[in-house]
């Protein structure tokens, strides 16, 4: 860059700065003057301490904890780290705007990503995803690189950044994965190479908690006392966060007279008063969101928070969004629906992570318990190993992290427990390290609590929740998913051994299931014996009702990950595609030869899921090829769980991605379709092509076109209310049968030597057709044969008929897509 005056890399920019803790007055100035010398302009603050967003263009903040930030997104004006001016100085020219937003949710603002040694299947949705939660990705590695993805220290980018000592982290692709999933970036130390902890440590091995800083202040809604002020001397102190702000204290706060008069001291003497208006008032302090004031108050566009974010405000003497911590916004004086049954205990967090868990869920309506017993219903753990957790796998007790009750506050209603983010558990992170970052719903509040409102105040919470929406559309995080697996796609190891046939020799049993995470990529992290191969990305058990927008959001990105790749290897190529030489130099006068216009992508006409696809077996570079081929036509092959128009196979197969997509009453077409697509480049009648399959037809007793048009039918409720158990120990283990319980709404839950009675007894004389039939899928080991008695009497105790049964019971009875039994399926007569 020429460091020159004059310079117009600013010219036309007009700044303000927003101070906070690390943006501070001295570095303002010197930014400043940077700003004034490339051409720009800084404006001061209003004499409120507004921004002047009317003549401003660029707005300097390392914080979104400022009043007019939800306006100024709305406006369209971009708010930007202080880094984004040392990097614009850096390049010479206006640096791009989104890798250095504030926003928390965008996880990966800092994140300038390098791939190496990584499969492009793989590579091309780590960067995808990456680059849409605020990343940035370069094929090189600079000085500018933060994050190398890597198998191993043998690549050439990574000896290279070693060499040269560059200060990058060299993270497995496993780290990336485990944020995609979890929707929150968690601390890269377990991924890091040479000598990840996450390959070398076993997952059982205690882990000591972090702390989370967004708990900071805010780990009761009711707090007990005021934390003294970050200044050590009071009178010293001089509090601006109020100055020129109405603040109505409300009654139900039932608040002491001489803490009552210490705050409006306080306010007082901030610049700031009093008042009993809720109309006049900027500020609304209060407990419940039932009140007339909060009501009110709200539909006015006024900030409302609790006691807790007032003493926020005064110990830290700074503006924060009550919105943005849980605990800082008033209660819902019954709890969130459904909660009111709910007895929940807490493992693995501790110190104020636990407190706030403990209040957070009273907050939500729930009974908190210190201890856990067999009536309780769920575990919030950090981990999913502890006596707890084994006790909570006995008892059928469902076991999720933080973010299940976190998301359930925040959008005011309990969150289905199908959605992968919330029972996912990074082997070596304690997940309390990421707690208290769920910004709560507004328009959800708004809906429940405070609908409707003056008509001038419409375009105030109109451009709020527009605001909202636009934050949320380019931060793809909160939503997470809420949820799918919330974000990246698993490895297509476990897809694998999924999309062969769910049989054995014996035609009876699931293929068999890896002993390893589930979460784990396609890539070869741990000296195995690299697959490649089959078709599609590894489906997610969550149930395509269940995904989150930020599930969507990212199963959208995985569509579009090849259109991304195949845009940069565009952007790279030279004109003419020839390679560069001395020869080809040309004088300056002469006319360059135009460039090549980039093609563009048709529209997604036709998305199918795939099973059981014999051509890509092995040859992983004809996949890559032939999925682009299919694009190219107008063809997404996407992952199992997100919407399609067809599923795709050789001939009928019990796999999961089958089952599971043929129980939405997905029409399915012979894999001769994709074949002809790919060798005439044309897209024949789909309809000429559907699945023709007599000899399995045969085999299984059914006809296929009865069987989608009942699935049709049944939209997705075959098996609504059935209880389906499955025994921990079942050949090919239980995640499979659960997965294709659950896509016909059964209820799934395993039996293991320590359950208990899950069965709620009814009376025999409400039975008017007999007693109703409770599944065990079982085995014939010695190990699950003690069982058997044991489900038997439980069974009967609560007036029901147990059927203990071989799976293929379940897997028969979702291909027929009918309800039916055969005295054949038991287990004393199947494995005779």
């Amino acid at each position: 860059m020429a460091d020159q005056e004059g310079s117009s890399l600013f010219g036309l920019c007009v700044f303000a700065f927003v101070p906070s803790g690390d943006l501070t007055d001295t570095i303002i100035d010197e930014l400043s003057q940077s700003i004034v010398k490339y051409g720009g302009q800084v404006c001061s603050r209003k004499r409120d301490g507004s921004l002047p967003l009317a003549t401003i263009t660029h707005i300097v903040s390392n914080t979104i904890e400022f009043p007019q930030y939800d306006t100024s997104t709305t406006m369209m004006i971009p708010v930007v780290k202080s880094k984004w001016i040392s990097a614009s100085l850096a390049k010479g020219k206006q640096a791009q705007i989104r890798p250095y937003t504030p926003d928390p949710r965008m996880i990966f603002s800092d994140v300038m990503l390098s791939c190496a040694d990584i499969p492009d299947s793989d590579k091309d949705t780590i960067i995808g995803a990456t680059m849409a939660m605020g990343g940035m990705y370069s094929d090189h590695v600079t000085k500018l690189t933060t994050h190398i993805c890597a198998l191993s220290t043998d690549h050439p980018k990574v000896r290279m950044a070693m060499e040269k000592k560059h200060k990058c982290n060299i993270v497995l692709p496993h780290w990336f994965d485990d944020c995609f999933r979890l929707g929150k970036r968690i601390d890269e130390g377990p991924y890091l190479l040479p000598d990840p902890e996450i390959l070398r440590v076993s997952p059982g091995r205690s882990i000591e908690p972090q702390q989370s800083p967004y708990l900071d202040g805010a780990i009761s809604a009711r707090p007990d006392y005021m934390s003294p002020p970050s200044s050590p001397n009071e009178r010293e102190l001089q509090l601006t966060v109020f100055n020129e702000k109405k603040i109505m204290l409300s009654k139900d706060l039932e608040m002491r007279g001489r803490l009552r008069d210490i705050l409006a001291s306080l306010v007082s003497k901030g610049g700031g008063q009093l008042t009993d208006n809720a109309e006049e008032c900027d500020w609304l302090i209060c407990r419940y969101r039932d009140t007339k004031e909060y009501i009110l108050a709200s539909q006015l566009g006024k900030t409302v928070g609790n006691m807790s974010w007032l003493f926020y405000l005064i110990q830290h003497n700074a503006w924060s969004n009550p919105l943005h911590r849980l605990l800082h916004y008033p209660e819902p004086r019954n709890g969130i629906p459904g909660f009111q049954d709910m007895r929940i205990s807490v493992s693995n967090y501790g110190g104020e992570a636990r407190i706030y868990l403990e209040n957070l869920i009273k907050s939500a309506g729930a009974t908190f318990t210190k201890t856990m017993k067999a009536d309780n219903t769920h575990l919030v753990t950090a981990r999913d190993n502890s006596e707890k957790c084994e006790a909570a796998r006995d008892w059928n007790i469902h076991m999720v992290n933080h973010l299940w009750i976190e998301e359930s506050y925040a959008k005011c209603e309990m969150q289905s427990l199908t959605v992968s983010k919330y029972t996912h558990f990074p082997p070596r992170t304690n997940l309390g390290e990421i707690m208290g970052q769920t910004f709560l719903d507004e328009k959800r509040l708004q809906t429940l609590y405070f609908p409707g409102g003056p008509e001038k105040t419409t375009l105030t919470l109109g451009r709020k929740r527009k605001a909202l929406d636009m934050t949320d559309e380019n931060s793809a995080v909160e939503g997470q998913a809420s949820g799918a697996s919330a974000g990246r796609p698993v490895r297509k190891e476990f897809d694998i051994m999924r999309d062969t046939e769910v049989e054995d020799v014996d035609a009876t049993e699931l293929p068999a299931q890896p002993n390893r995470r589930s979460t784990e990529f396609a890539t070869p992290a741990r000296g195995r014996h690299v697959r490649s191969g089959k078709e599609n990305e590894t489906p997610s058990t969550v149930p395509s009702s269940g995904r989150s927008a930020k599930d969507k959001a990212l199963g959208r990105l995985s569509t579009m990950a090849p259109d991304i790749a195949l845009y940069e290897k565009e952007k790279k190529a030279r004109p003419e595609g020839r390679p560069t030489t001395g020869e080809d130099k040309e004088p300056k006068s002469e006319k360059r030869p135009a460039k090549k216009a980039r093609p563009t992508l048709p529209e997604v006409d036709v998305r199918v899921i795939l099973t059981g696809f014999k051509r890509w077996v092995n040859d992983k570079h004809r996949e890559d090829a032939d999925r682009k081929k299919l694009r190219d036509m107008g063809i997404a092959v996407v992952q199992d769980g997100q919407p399609c128009d067809y599923l795709i196979a050789p001939q009928l197969v019990r796999t999961v991605k089958f089952l599971r997509n043929l129980s939405k009453g997905a029409i399915v077409l012979s894999s001769t379709w994709v074949e002809e697509c790919l060798d005439t480049k044309q897209v024949p009648d789909p309809d000429d092509y559907i699945l023709k399959d007599h000899e399995n037809e045969k085999r299984f007793g059914l006809k296929l076109e009865t069987s989608i048009r009942r699935a049709q039918e049944n939209n997705g409720r075959l098996l609504e209310g059935i209880p389906i158990y499955c025994t921990a120990g079942i050949k090919n283990g239980i995640e499979s049968y659960q997965a294709i319980a659950e896509a016909n709404s059964a209820l799934f839950m395993v039996y293991g030597p320590k359950s208990g009675s899950t069965i709620k007894v009814t009376n025999p004389e409400d039975d008017e057709l007999g007693p109703e039939p409770v599944y065990l899928l079982s085995t014939s080991t010695p190990e699950e044969k003690k069982l058997w008695k044991r489900f038997e009497d439980m069974a009967r105790k609560g007036n029901m008929e147990p059927r203990v049964v071989a799976s293929d019971w379940l897997l028969d009875v979702v291909m027929k897509q009918e309800v039916s039994f055969d005295k054949k399926y038991l287990v004393t007569n199947f494995f005779i």
